[in-house]
């Protein structure tokens, strides 16, 4: 399998497969229709590859630039009084956003069609290259709609809200699949690492919205 790819590192190698192997069990099941404030015993499910922690982080209000070149306080853009669903992406990653984004997509689809109010929050941890235009060019691939918005800005910026969510690998190519999840301010973060399908991150907004 790896002399298929005899110019990638072997962490792309296995980003890439990790996508391959997510894919192919998300397509399957479509046709059948932590960190250490952790609270809740590590959750997973074999089928898509995922584990999910809660956790409560303290989030800088950093200034951030979003697609449409407004500089806005990053606190403000999480806590509108929407469910945030939030990731970490960069415009040139063939790996790991690609399938991100696509899940984002297939949730934003999901939840629109449901009447559910709802903010996508994907932010750049390549913030030198990744420009707003960019952004927008790179939303309009995966069809990001008004509930889903892309965050650029400073490299600080950037690394402080990586380091913040416990996201920050070092180097964007050893970017990891995240996806985090909030339903109010002050309420603790959802962290779903490895590659969660488009109906588990569903299934987990309707549980946060009605809490057993």
């Amino acid at each position: 399998m790896y002399n298929s790819f005899p110019t990638k590192s072997l962490a792309l190698r296995r980003q890439m497969l990790g996508v391959l192997a997510f894919f192919i069990v998300f397509f399957v099941s479509d046709l059948s229709i932590a960190d250490s404030t952790s609270k809740l015993a590590v959750q997973k499910d074999e089928a898509s590859q995922f584990q999910s922690y809660t956790a409560d982080y303290t989030i800088p209000n950093v200034k951030v630039i979003r697609q449409d070149a407004q500089k806005l306080d990053f606190v403000k853009e999480i806590d509108d009084g929407r469910t945030v669903i939030l990731d970490f992406v960069f415009v040139s990653c063939s790996a790991i956003c690609p399938m991100l984004s696509h899940v984002f997509s297939k949730v934003q689809e999901k939840l629109t069609k449901d009447g559910q109010k709802f903010h996508l929050i994907s932010i750049s941890i390549d913030p030198e290259n990744d420009t707003p235009a960019s952004l927008i060019e790179y939303g309009k691939k995966f069809s990001a709609g008004e509930s889903w918005d892309f965050y650029t800005g400073t490299r600080e910026a950037s690394l402080v809200l990586q380091k913040a969510f416990n996201a920050y690998k070092g180097d964007k190519m050893k970017h990891a699949s995240l996806i985090l999840m909030r339903s109010a301010p002050n309420k603790s973060w959802l962290r779903l690492e490895g590659f969660a399908s488009p109906d588990t991150v569903v299934s987990e907004y309707y549980k946060m919205q009605h809490p057993q």
